[in-house]
């Protein structure tokens, strides 16, 4: 109430100030009386502001699930009601709102700059609630940003890194990069690279890899592991092991040390080598050097 009563004095003195006699000469002759109305006009619209916020938001977050849109919705449906109101409320004291908004104008505009970003980022945060490319807990990555998904306000979408950094993203960047989201589907493969030796019997290998792959618990079974020939590197062949897994980071490095040491273990115990990069290197046949001692004197010279 007292804000509102706030808002219109500062319409009053702006329209004053910005050389509007008229709207002061008509100011002048408002009686008490019409104050009161007025007064009661707008705190009625307040309170009734509050009624139509909390129905809508309740109407909209039963439709889709989305607390931020419907709080955001609730609110604007909520402003527009005081607007109303308090344009009822000077309509009642005699002020015409022409010149209040041949006032207000200018400074209407450079709001209107300055809350551009903040339009921005509050919109943004409507279109991420209403299509929900994810949820509080999921683990994504966005504008190179990794981590778990902790908040989403008006403002900002809030991620605790595996690092354990909180980091606060501008909604509006969110919304106009690609996301990725680990969590949706339950399941996140995972490859790793081995490399074996030159002579050794590639089929073998490839039976000695599967095995070790589905030994580790956290490895499904369904889609099954795969084990393939890459490529053929300076010092290896290579082969590609992907399978499967929970989507966590937590699980992802469990299973991925857990089929390292496996894969370690099962090619030592079948007798197949890892090799590491070697370098061969080749001399030229040794020469004869003829090395004599200088004559006798022939250091000893001296300048005459």
């Amino acid at each position: 109430m007292i804000g509102g009563l706030g808002l219109a004095s500062g319409l009053v003195r702006a329209a004053a100030e910005g050389g509007d006699d008229e709207l002061a000469e008509a100011l002048e002759g408002v009686t008490t009386g019409n104050w009161l109305r007025a007064l009661t006009i707008f705190v009625a619209a307040i309170v009734l502001s509050q009624l139509v916020k909390r129905l809508t938001a309740s109407f909209v977050q039963r439709g889709d699930g989305a607390r931020l849109a419907a709080q955001l919705v609730g609110r604007v449906v909520g402003g527009l009601v005081v607007v109303g109101g308090l344009v009822y409320a000077l309509q009642v004291l005699g002020v015409r709102l022409a010149p209040v908004l041949g006032a207000l104008g200018i400074g209407g505009l450079a709001l209107a700059f300055a809350a551009q970003t903040i339009l921005e980022n509050l919109f943004a945060s409507v279109l991420l609630q209403s299509r929900r490319p994810f949820r509080r807990g999921d683990q994504i990555e966005t504008n190179d940003i990794e981590g778990t998904v902790e908040d989403v306000n008006f403002r900002t979408v809030i991620v605790r890194t595996y690092a354990g950094e909180r980091v606060l993203v501008p909604c509006s960047q969110v919304l106009n990069n690609p996301i990725t989201n680990f969590t949706v589907g339950g399941r996140r493969r995972t490859t790793l690279t081995v490399g074996v030796a030159y002579d050794t019997d590639l089929a073998t290998a490839q039976r000695v890899l599967q095995g070790a792959v589905r030994a580790i618990d956290g490895v499904r079974a369904d889609p099954t592991p795969e084990v393939w020939v890459e490529q053929f590197n300076e010092s290896s062949i290579d082969f590609a092991l992907r399978f499967w897994h929970a989507p966590d980071i937590a699980t992802l490095w469990r299973v991925r040390s857990g089929v390292a040491m496996s894969v370690k273990s099962e090619l030592d115990a079948a007798g197949i080598t890892i090799p590491f990069p070697q370098r061969t290197l080749g001399f030229l046949p040794s020469a004869t050097l003829d090395v004599r001692a200088p004559a006798a004197g022939d250091g000893d010279r001296t300048a005459s």
